[in-house]
């Protein structure tokens, strides 16, 4: 069943989201770090996609878990996906939150809204919103013709 944009994200699907962004980090690629990410977008309309970290010895090259699962999402569904909630997890048992290219990714398809669940300190479950990580993000309307 679809999920609204308006309604709220239950404690058992933000579990499932972080359940799923910890078993996709499983299938990283990342020989030269080995900092194992896996990200888990919830669309809004109730779609699941995710994703894991791709590493090349080319650094530059390499591909976040955040944008990863973006990729899958939009080759599946278009380019008019909404982000509503993302997970990201590791297997370093670390803090971690989307770094500032994911941030700025993440804002292509979602709003300051969009639920953001990652794991702080100890591995314990935290979240926050993309707005509070990245406020005044760049959009695309700034480039639009007028």
């Amino acid at each position: 069943m679809p999920l609204a944009v308006e309604e709220e994200i239950s404690p058992e699907l933000r579990l499932k989201l972080r359940e799923l962004a910890t078993a996709v980090a499983q299938h990283s690629y990342s020989p030269y770090s080995h900092f194992r990410v896996g990200a888990a977008l919830l669309l809004t309309d109730g779609t699941i996609f995710t994703g894991c970290n791709v590493e090349n010895a080319s650094y530059r090259l390499t591909s976040c878990a955040e944008q990863a699962a973006i990729a899958r999402a939009v080759s599946e569904l278009g380019p008019r996906i909404r982000l509503r909630a993302v997970a990201v997890a590791n297997l370093n048992d670390s803090a971690s939150m989307p770094c500032g290219a994911c941030r700025q990714t993440l804002s292509e398809f979602g709003d300051d809204d969009v639920l953001i669940l990652y794991p702080a300190e100890h591995n314990e479950p935290a979240e926050t919103t993309l707005g509070a990580l990245l406020p005044h993000a760049f959009r695309g309307t700034f480039i639009e013709p007028k």
